[in-house]
């Protein structure tokens, strides 16, 4: 994983961490709300691991933020005008032009939440947590096999 990544994954943890300490929830309060255990949420705010995207989702939802209001990017009052990103398709242009402004905004959240989703699955993932080891065998508990079988006839 590049440093770069390394970082940005450390700064949204960090971000998480920010927002949820300013709100005055614990770590367990958080992942209760969000599903995840705690010490998942702590590897997350660490940068120990990558938050998933509908992670992040859960999060924004329990701290009712936007996307661009969670990165802090500037949220115009008036949307500019609809990008020449619709020339081949007239229909697509005239119902963009019909959403309000907050509607406008809303799909462009989406458009940059599905960017950062399409990123986020090129790139390699941090290690999965580490699994609880089986259980262990004990000889009390194992069945010989073949004791209740018969012999086939030759």
């Amino acid at each position: 994983m590049s440093p770069s990544r390394k970082t940005q994954i450390r700064l949204v943890g960090q971000k998480i961490r920010q927002i949820r300490k300013s709100r005055h929830l614990t770590q367990s309060d958080l992942a209760t709300q969000i599903g995840v255990t705690q010490s998942d949420l702590s590897r997350m705010e660490s940068g120990e691991y990558k938050v998933g995207l509908d992670t992040l989702f859960r999060i924004l939802h329990v701290f009712e933020l936007s996307m661009s209001q969670f990165f802090g990017e500037p949220v115009t009052a008036e949307a500019p005008p609809a990008p020449a990103a619709f020339p081949g398709d007239p229909d697509l242009a005239r119902d963009w032009e019909a959403l309000s402004s907050d509607a406008q905004r809303e799909v462009r959240e989406f458009v940059a939440f599905k960017k950062l989703q399409t990123e986020f699955r090129r790139s390699p993932s941090l290690p999965e947590p580490p699994r609880p080891a089986p259980p262990r065998l004990e000889p009390e508990n194992l069945v010989p096999f073949g004791d209740d079988e018969e012999e086939p006839e030759a």
